[in-house]
């Protein structure tokens, strides 16, 4: 087993009844959800302009989400959270990583994300109107423009989520992450503050419109570690930093796991 393979908890080929299970019992109040939540969030949007009701509506499309799943979270770590703004950074496993990111975290915040969920009803629609920050990896440019929109939230006051591998992970494993979240914290002077999701791959694994279940014994879990300080450094230490911050998220995931 390689440095950061993780114990894969769901079964190889999901059983009829669980297919079921996830077709009629789980997947429909988590669609209704989507709809009713990102439905309020719209017309919300027409005068929120801070965005704070909508981050309300946004958490309580979250834990809907979660629960429609069949799941709860265990959030570990909260008092690692700093007290003004900072940069949160992820391992990315699931679809379901951004419902359980939502769910746990509490407060407001920006989340920079693939384009491409721009394009997806309602979802989309929501991280348009409620101000989140589309990245577009295959563009420099486009990249650039991004974190600096990132680095003005900051700036404002928001800390910013982000997930630095760029992607979901196609195996359950942690990958090679891009600098982004590390420039972020950089430029800003701010805390960059690791995150591990650990049984979330588990649930909603890449390539799979089904559910899969744990045992009870094991929630999806949310670890908050201690933040990397960057008072002094500057964008030229991204590369270290970044390494830094993957080291940190990988020992959150063995030491839960």
């Amino acid at each position: 087993m390689s440095q950061d393979s993780q114990i894969s908890l769901r079964p190889t080929r999901l059983p009829l009844v669980q297919r079921l299970r996830s077709n009629l019992l789980n997947a429909p109040p988590f669609l209704l959800g989507t709809i009713f939540f990102g439905s309020l969030s719209l017309l919300a949007s027409t005068f929120d302009k801070p965005g704070k009701i909508q981050h309300r509506l946004a958490q309580r499309w979250a834990k809907t989400s979660v629960t429609a799943s069949g799941q709860k979270v265990q959030v570990i770590g909260l008092e690692n959270i700093p007290t003004g703004p900072a940069v949160f950074a992820s391992n990315h496993t699931s679809y379901m990583d951004t419902p359980v990111v939502f769910a746990s975290l509490p407060f407001q915040f920006r989340i920079l994300a693939k384009k491409e969920l721009w394009s997806m009803p309602f979802i989309g629609w929501y991280l348009n109107r409620s101000g989140q920050i589309p990245i577009d990896t295959e563009n420099p440019r486009a990249t650039l423009s991004s974190l600096g929109n990132g680095v003005r939230a900051l700036r404002d006051g928001l800390s910013v989520f982000v997930f630095p591998e760029g992607g979901r992970t196609p195996d359950g494993n942690l990958q090679p992450f891009l600098n982004g979240a590390a420039f972020l914290a950089l430029r800003a002077q701010v805390p960059l503050v690791p995150i591990a999701l650990v049984g979330v791959y588990d649930l909603l694994p890449i390539h799979t419109r089904h559910f899969y279940h744990h045992p009870a014994k094991n929630p999806l879990k949310l670890i908050i570690g201690p933040a990397i300080l960057t008072a002094g450094l500057t964008p030229r230490d991204s590369e270290s930093v970044t390494n830094q911050l993957r080291e940190s998220i990988h020992n959150l995931i063995i030491q839960n796991t």
